[in-house]
């Protein structure tokens, strides 16, 4: 696991225009064969959390999941990783509101578009729908953040609002926040409940 941070980093640094040999080198080592890539750490979490929970070793497959810092860095990243660069199979998940966007970067990079897989707002809100707002509450307070959500759902601003967009927006209003419920959502999940994004992305990779 180790190398696979280490190769993490390496293209983190190539995206920002060090050289390529670092992540190249340890793409060999690896043996990888596909790179995910997904917007930040918090869809990280939830994928590598459902894919332990299915007994699956991404990085044993060759399959490397690779956070990109947004979605504006599509192209760049597909252009790094796939085929004019380390030529990896591409997946990944994708916003509907971005989902232009991914084409057009992925149309840049000669990579298919096929293996992305589209969530109506984001992964956490696929996370929330797929639970209900009930269950998520639940997870919420059996973290200890009970009081933190009741003191955020007396702010004005939140007042009228869909519970799902109330909870939505709660777990991007602490940093970290995101990243620690996108594996305890998962964890919650009961098998049938995976939503669909999420169960196509894994059972692709």
């Amino acid at each position: 696991m180790a190398d696979m941070w280490a190769f993490r980093d390496a293209v983190s640094g190539w995206a920002a225009g060090g050289p390529g040999e670092p992540a190249s080198e340890l793409a060999v080592r690896l043996g990888l064969r596909t790179a995910v890539l997904l917007e930040g750490p918090s869809d990280l979490a939830a994928v590598e959390g459902l894919a332990d929970r299915r007994g699956r070793d991404l990085a044993a497959e060759g399959v490397c999941v690779v956070p990109m810092g947004g979605a504006m860095s599509v192209g760049r990243y597909a252009g790094l990783l796939g085929p004019p660069g380390l030529g990896l199979s591409l997946r990944g998940l994708c916003d509907e509101g971005e989902q232009g966007f991914y084409d057009r970067g992925l149309a840049r990079a000669g990579a298919p578009p096929g293996g992305f897989f589209v969530c109506v707002a984001d992964l956490e809100d696929e996370l929330i729908r797929a639970l209900g707002t009930a269950r998520v509450e639940e997870v919420i307070e059996a973290e200890g953040d009970l009081r933190a959500w009741q003191t955020f759902l007396h702010q004005p601003a939140q007042q009228g609002r869909p519970r799902q967009r109330q909870l939505r927006r709660f777990l991007g209003t602490k940093k970290g926040r995101k990243i620690r419920y996108g594996s305890l959502l998962v964890e919650a999940l009961e098998p049938g409940q995976v939503p669909a994004p999420l169960d196509d992305l894994l059972a692709n990779v």
